[in-house]
């Protein structure tokens, strides 16, 4: 619920029938808010309604593709007259494909690029031409450790990600020139146990997988719940994003020879990969696929990095706090 006022709090969710989107508006739901849920897939977005009203909420389906900026405009318009102002926009829709750059092609560039990069653009606009003369809302970008390092076998969805953190710090700046209340926070997320990893779109010998350590869905809701209630600009989440951070702007070039020695296969099953498969890239996967994949056994429920990162500032005032004690003691014993 929104703490300064009575009324449920309003909130779309791109990318919402599956994965980290299905968690997200889980958690959300939990919360008590009414949700405008956009994705392509009508099997999730259905299956993601009947959680959030068995929640107590109320849902709003709406079929979108977020690389078209007018679906996304009439999504919007489509939630403010069910439900009113939106209060919290999370941009989370985005699409892949696995495969080193030499069997990539322009195609694949561009659709990855629209859905994953521009749906980001297409909901922060859609968002903005609505908070902004409300002088009140949070855009919560989903980001990546492949906004700070690029992967092997995942240039096109690295690239993407690069691309949303440097269009958000552009608009944060703006914001912040215009003396705007508006808030952008960018929440950047480690390997998730999502189903994506079974209908990405894939050119590899063998399936896909995340990068180890591996974490649950719920982490990273509870993460984009956070972020859309308080004033961090980014925020980090689980144990390998900082270390990644690090090492990438202290030693790009060891991290590169890294991946290139580890990273293929660190994003490779045991198991071969299915000829024709199908993929996601251009239309949704029929079915309601909920919010895991088939890593639930290896999958992190909490992360600790998370819940310090989130108490900071208590753990701050508290290691203050601890030490004026002790100086005070300290001058006490010697008078």
């Amino acid at each position: 619920m929104n703490i300064l006022n009575t009324k449920p709090e309003v909130v779309v969710v791109t990318g919402a029938s599956a994965g980290i989107g299905r968690a997200t508006v889980r958690a959300f739901a939990r919360r008590g808010a009414h949700l405008g849920l956009l994705a392509r897939g009508i099997d999730g977005l259905e299956g993601a309604r009947e959680e959030v009203e068995l929640a107590g909420g109320r849902a709003l389906v709406l079929p979108t593709d977020v690389s078209d900026p007018n679906q996304v405009e009439a999504a919007a318009d489509a939630v403010e007259q069910a439900f009113g102002p939106i209060d919290v926009w999370v941009n989370n829709a985005m699409v892949s494909i696995f495969a080193p750059v030499k069997q990539m092609n322009a195609e694949d560039y561009r659709r990855v690029t629209e859905v994953t990069y521009l749906g980001v653009v297409h909901g922060t606009l859609a968002a903005l031409r609505r908070m902004v003369p409300r002088d009140h809302g949070s855009i919560v970008q989903v980001g990546s450790a492949l906004a700070y390092r690029g992967l092997p076998l995942l240039s096109a969805y690295s690239a993407a990600k690069h691309a949303v953190r440097g269009f958000s710090e552009a608009l944060r700046a703006e914001l912040l020139h215009d003396g705007s209340r508006v808030h952008v926070t960018m929440v950047h997320l480690p390997a998730v146990n999502t189903p994506q990893f079974t209908w990405v779109k894939a050119r590899m010998t063998r399936k896909p997988r995340p990068v180890p350590p591996v974490y649950d869905p719920a982490v990273a809701a509870e993460a984009i719940v956070w972020a859309a209630h308080h004033r961090r600009r980014e925020l980090l989440v689980g144990a390998p994003l900082l270390p990644v951070v690090l090492a990438n702007k202290f030693a790009p070039a060891i991290t590169e020879r890294f991946l290139a020695a580890r990273g293929y296969e660190m994003q490779e099953d045991r198991e071969p990969l299915e000829p024709h498969r199908q993929d996601n890239l251009w239309s949704p996967v029929p079915g309601d696929h909920g919010a895991h994949g088939r890593f639930v056994a290896e999958a992190r429920p909490r992360s600790t990095q998370l819940w310090l990162n989130t108490r900071r500032n208590w753990l701050l005032g508290g290691i203050v706090a601890g030490l004026s004690l002790f100086f005070l003691a300290s001058g006490r014993l010697r008078d």
